[in-house]
């Protein structure tokens, strides 16, 4: 216990780095996984390319590539930013394409016909999209985005590997001043079950109040 008791501000700083990687990765991996969705289902071929190659090479990238290819590579380019903010832009890139496959599936399940009906009554793509098919379509990607989002939140820790403050990251300092290590991984796993149970009840509460109905 006084591993914890006596490392209060470290523990909270890297729990708050965490919390914060989660939530920003997890605005910009629902916004870019919804475009790429909308991509991969418009009736435009350049479009759907785009969509296609997006979710190919990132699904297919390893994480932890993905990151030395943003925090290392985009400098070389003369794009400098702090590094938690690209540590937000490889985790919102890697989640998206998992995003956009639920939400695809999502959109799969609603039947072809109302998307026809829809056009029949001169709605345009993007109208019958954001107003029939997608409505119907959160209904049943509520549970997966929300496995996705959990698996974001404990994806995070790569990003203390460089120099990101997170929560697994405070293990180190932990070592250097001689706290058992053991100790040290329980508190932080601790961490991480309060952060995701938290997504989890939330998307719980989502699925209770809009998911479909079993």
């Amino acid at each position: 216990m006084d591993v914890l008791t006596e490392n209060w501000s470290l523990y909270g700083k890297g729990f708050l780095g965490t919390v914060e990687l989660t939530v920003y990765a997890s605005v910009l991996a629902l916004v870019l996984g919804f475009v790429m969705a909308s991509f991969r289902v418009a009736p435009v071929g350049s479009l759907r390319v785009i969509g296609t190659v997006w979710v190919a090479v990132l699904r297919n990238t390893p994480l932890t590539l993905l990151f030395f290819a943003v925090l290392l590579g985009l400098p070389r380019f003369g794009l400098i930013l702090p590094f938690q903010v690209f540590a937000v832009l490889a985790l919102g890139c890697y989640t998206s394409a998992f995003i956009c496959e639920a939400l695809r599936s999502g959109i799969n399940t609603v039947p072809t016909g109302q998307g026809e009906a829809a056009r029949s009554l001169g709605m345009s793509f993007g109208q019958t999209l954001n107003n029939v098919v997608l409505p119907q379509a959160f209904r049943s990607v509520i549970p997966p985005v929300g496995s996705t989002l959990i698996a974001l939140a404990k994806n995070s820790a790569i990003a203390g590997a460089f120099s990101v403050t997170e929560l697994l990251g405070t293990y180190k300092t932990l070592n250097e001043l001689g706290y058992s290590i053991i100790w040290s991984f329980i508190w932080i796993a601790v961490g991480y079950l309060i952060i995701t149970l938290a997504i989890s009840a939330l998307f719980n509460v989502l699925e209770k109040r809009w998911g479909v109905a079993r």
